[in-house]
């Protein structure tokens, strides 16, 4: 499954630096990074919509845009998928409760 992400991350990373008008990924990546985070939080808005309205097939939709998204941040960032991997293995196997105990306020 992570291979799919990879393409796909692949492929937004070659689209920085890219003119806005050649397509919607350089757009998100080429404006002010406020656009890109709205508009990540309005597909989580809508997935909790979808959430609400019990419908599989749009709340695959919905995850499935709420992760593109999300994956344009982390190139704008110069982050990777394998970055939030690796995040998620180390909590693997670890209690919820305790990795948010564990965490320092912000």
């Amino acid at each position: 499954m992570s291979e799919v992400l990879t393409r796909l991350q692949a492929v937004l990373e070659s689209r920085r630096g890219a003119a806005p008008d050649s397509s919607y990924v350089a757009k998100l990546l080429a404006g002010h990074e406020d656009g890109l985070l709205k508009k990540v939080g309005e597909e989580a808005t809508e997935l909790v919509m979808a959430g609400k309205d019990g419908v599989p097939e749009r709340i695959v939709s919905e995850m499935a845009d709420l992760w593109f998204h999300t994956l344009v941040v982390l190139v704008a960032h110069n982050l990777s998928v394998n970055d939030v991997l690796a995040e998620l293995e180390r909590r693997f196997g670890r209690s919820g409760l305790d990795e948010k105990t564990a965490r320092t306020p912000r």
